[in-house]
């Protein structure tokens, strides 16, 4: 094990980290909001609207990211509508399309956690606050948003985790992020070992910070459940 080529492998894909912290957050920023219009369509009790819902939940989680990732990278330059009109300079781009692919992708695997957390709220509850004459946007701010989003934390939080981790996927749309780096450092030096025990070092440091968030934010948000301390015995 050559400790140098280390120190200086670990040098170069931290150059990388950048680029996968780029994707990671601009495919939660914007598949959080979609997912929530993916839920809001799948509670609604409209047909219509309740069988788009279900229907995107389904191919997005039914099919590999890697072909949603290839159709969207390689497909979308096929039709005329798009390849000439104002999105085609962004979507001919690798990184747009890497963070599109993920964002729809992560966005049908949310929209069913939060579906979960929603059915998890006590009818009980939501009858407390009907009585007390909450409309329903004001039911949905205080009682239903709140305790649904504790109840989805868990789920949501390994999905934050599968999202890091798919991000490697995107260096086969030539976006260079860790991944990437690491198979072309590989292609250079033949060093297939030392390259990627660097690469799941950082992937592992990154996946520890997130799972440390998103524990402290379980934690924050989970004060009610907590046991108040007892008085001491004289």
């Amino acid at each position: 094990m050559d400790f140098t080529f280390l120190a200086s492998t670990m040098v170069t894909l931290l150059k990388a980290v950048p680029t996968t912290l780029i994707l990671f957050s601009l495919s939660i920023f914007f598949g959080g909001p979609l997912a929530l219009v993916i839920v809001t369509m799948r509670v609604s009790g409209n047909r219509y609207l309740s069988g788009f819902a279900k229907g995107y939940i389904f191919v997005f989680r039914g099919s590999p990211l890697l072909i949603q990732m290839f159709l969207v990278f390689y497909g979308l330059g096929q039709f005329g509508v798009i390849r000439y009109s104002f999105l085609w300079p962004f979507l001919r781009e690798p990184m747009v399309c890497a963070v599109l692919s993920l964002a729809l992708c992560t966005a049908g695997y949310t929209a069913e956690i939060f579906r979960g957390g929603i059915r998890a709220v006590s009818p009980k509850e939501i009858e407390a606050a009907r009585s007390i004459g909450m409309s329903g946007f004001l039911m949905v701010r205080r009682i239903l948003a709140p305790i649904a989003f504790r109840h989805a934390l868990p789920a949501y939080s390994t999905e934050i985790v599968l999202m890091m981790k798919s991000t490697a996927l995107a260096s086969l749309v030539t976006v260079w992020e860790v991944t990437g780096v690491a198979q072309r450092l590989i292609s250079q030096t033949y060093r297939t070992m030392e390259v990627f025990l660097c690469a799941a070092i950082i992937y592992l440091v990154l996946n520890f910070i997130i799972l440390q968030g998103m524990a402290l934010l379980e934690y924050s948000l989970s004060r009610h459940r907590r046991a108040a301390p007892q008085p001491l015995k004289a």
